[in-house]
């Protein structure tokens, strides 16, 4: 990420959730990812900062109300990621995104698009297999 006010604020989060407030951190996910500003950022910045969100093994059971809020609030600026780079690792992220918010149909349906793509890119990759575990999760 080389905007410098972007990579400001991300560490900042990334400290709060280091210290032990990881809901403070998501609070302020929330709220960059729908800032105007945010939209103004190259999609590659704007994916590595939600990447830091939704980059996750498993959904969580129980997901905070700070939680809950900032993957939505990734799901508009990540269905515009899609659209413009429409990379297999996108949608895998997006399909995180509409998990975590109760949105498992859609989920389902990014990420067997994105294990396609991926599989005619690179069927050996680490993202396939990603991909793969995602689809068995819904």
């Amino acid at each position: 990420m080389a905007t410098e006010a972007l990579v400001a604020q991300v560490k900042q989060f990334v400290a709060l959730a280091k210290s032990g407030k990881p809901d403070d951190a998501y609070i302020g996910y929330a709220t960059l990812f729908r800032s105007v500003e945010f939209r103004t950022y190259p999609l590659e910045e704007q994916r590595q900062a939600i990447k830091l969100v939704a980059n996750i093994k498993v959904a969580p059971s129980r997901p905070t109300p700070a939680q809950l809020d900032a993957f939505r609030a990734a799901i508009d600026p990540l269905s515009e990621i899609l659209g413009g780079l429409g990379a297999p690792e996108d949608f895998q992220w997006l399909g995180i995104c509409c998990m975590v918010t109760g949105d498992e149909k859609r989920a389902a349906e990014l990420f067997r698009t994105g294990l396609k793509l991926e599989r005619d890119r690179n069927p050996q990759s680490d993202l396939c297999g990603s991909l793969m575990k995602w689809v068995a999760a819904v």
